[in-house]
C-alpha cells in the first residue's frame, strides 16, 4: 500500500462534499490525493481510471446509489458511507466490515474512521456482500411509500396517464424525458434525475448517462464489433445504449 492513498470522495450536495474534502485534508494530509465526484455514474468513471484505496460514497446519489458504486467496486477499496439516515439505518453497518459517517460529518467522528482505516489499508478490503444487502432491504422498507406510480404526460390538449409498471425505458432528450411503453410512448419536463429518485431501483436500472430501462424487460444485450453494447427490451423494437460504466449489471446474463 502506498504511504500516499489514493482517496474519492462522492457527494452530489456541494456544502457537504466540500466540507469532507477540507475536513480530510486538514486531518489525513498524508492522503494527498482526493478525487471529487457528485454523482454515482461519474464514480463509477473516476473508478475505472484511478482504482482509489477508500471511498466515501453517500447513499443517496442522483443516477445510481452509494449501494450500486459500492458493488461495482467488487472489494477492490476500503468503503466509508455518509447517511443522513436513523441509527436504526446504521445496523446493517455492526459487522465492522465497513465504517460509515452520520451526516453532517463531524471531525470527531471522521478522525475515528480514518483511525480505522490506516489500520486496515495493510490488509484487502473486506468482503461487504452482507453489509450491502442489509442496507438495501432497509432503503427498500423506506422507500415503498415514497415510490412513483403514475407517469402523467400532456400530449396537446390531452393528459395521459401511464401506471410505472408499464414504462419499458425513460430516455433523455434535451430538456425533456421520453416516457415508452409497448403500445405508447410521450414527453414529460421531469428529468432523469428526478424519475430515479421515486422508482424502484430493483426494477429500474439506468444502463447509460441518458437511458433508465425496467429491468424484467430486458430480452438481450449484444456487442458490436467496435466493442459498443446495445440493449434490446421486449416488446420493443429500438437498441439502447449500454456505456462501459453500467456493463457490469449485465455480466453473466
Amino acid at each position: 500500500m502506498s504511504a500516499t492513498p489514493r482517496l474519492l470522495v462522492v457527494e452530489d450536495e456541494a456544502p457537504q462534499r466540500e466540507a469532507l474534502v477540507a475536513m480530510l485534508q486538514r486531518l489525513w494530509p498524508a492522503a494527498e490525493d482526493v478525487d471529487v465526484c457528485e454523482d454515482g455514474l461519474s464514480a463509477l468513471e473516476c473508478i475505472d481510471a484511478r482504482m482509489p484505496d477508500v471511498a466515501f460514497l453517500d447513499i443517496r446519489l442522483p443516477g445510481m446509489s452509494g449501494l450500486e458504486v459500492a458493488r461495482a467496486l467488487q472489494d477492490s477499496s476500503h468503503i466509508v458511507f455518509t447517511t443522513a439516515y436513523d441509527e436504526y439505518a446504521v445496523r446493517a453497518f455492526e459487522t465492522g466490515a465497513v465504517d460509515y459517517l452520520l451526516k453532517p460529518v463531524n471531525e470527531q467522528r471522521l478522525s475515528l474512521a480514518i483511525e480505522r482505516l490506516k489500520s486496515r489499508l495493510a490488509s484487502p478490503p473486506a468482503d461487504i456482500a452482507t453489509v450491502l444487502a442489509g442496507l438495501h432491504q432497509h432503503l427498500q422498507a423506506r422507500r415503498g411509500s415514497e415510490a412513483l406510480r403514475w407517469i402523467t404526460a400532456s400530449v396537446g390538449d390531452t393528459v395521459k396517464m401511464f401506471p410505472v409498471e408499464d414504462v419499458l425505458f425513460f430516455q433523455a432528450q434535451e430538456k425533456y424525458t421520453r416516457v415508452v411503453t409497448a403500445t405508447d410512448e410521450a414527453i414529460i419536463r421531469m428529468s432523469l434525475k428526478e424519475l430515479l429518485a421515486g422508482l424502484d431501483r430493483d426494477e429500474f436500472w439506468q444502463v447509460h448517462r441518458s437511458v433508465i430501462v425496467r429491468a424484467s424487460a430486458v430480452d438481450r444485450v449484444r456487442r458490436d464489433e467496435l466493442g459498443r453494447y446495445g440493449l434490446r427490451l421486449r416488446g420493443c423494437e429500438e437498441v439502447l445504449p449500454v456505456s462501459q460504466a453500467f456493463q457490469h449489471r449485465f455480466r453473466g446474463m
